[in-house]
């Protein structure tokens, strides 16, 4: 899957306000090294809710290892849209259902790939948001 987003900074449209890639996206847990961009986004998992404004993604750094995982709560909440921001990729994956398990994988490209299975997921499965539709 190639989504030829490279840029690090945070999507801004000119006024300063965040971007809404997804319309009520909701909010997600992401680890401190996500959210201070301690290397990229690599895992992303998707749990029930725990509460009304909670998709269910949990989402991962490359660096975040067991011991990392291990010392106390690695997680703050971040709104999905504002996540999005450091990483695209995460806007095509986010209608997949309570259960995904993924990867990303960056060599020549971005692809998806599922956990379970080891297969990279299909361009054509993923979410396109409201505004980019045909």
């Amino acid at each position: 899957m190639a989504f030829g987003f490279r840029k690090k900074k945070e999507a801004q449209p000119p006024s300063g306000a965040p971007v809404e890639f997804i319309p009520q996206a909701g909010a997600c847990l992401v680890t401190t090294h996500v959210r201070d961009r301690v290397g990229r986004v690599k895992f992303m998992h998707r749990d029930e809710s725990k509460a009304p404004a909670d998709n269910g993604w949990r989402i991962f750094g490359e660096h975040d290892t067991q011991e990392y995982m291990n010392q106390g709560n690695p997680f703050v909440i971040m709104d999905y849209n504002q996540a999005c921001a450091i990483e695209p990729a995460l806007i095509g994956i986010y209608d997949f259902p309570v259960g995904s398990d993924l990867r990303i994988e960056r060599d020549d490209r971005i692809r998806v790939i599922d956990v379970t299975t080891g297969r990279e997921i299909p361009e054509e499965n993923f979410y396109v948001p409201p505004q980019f539709r045909a």
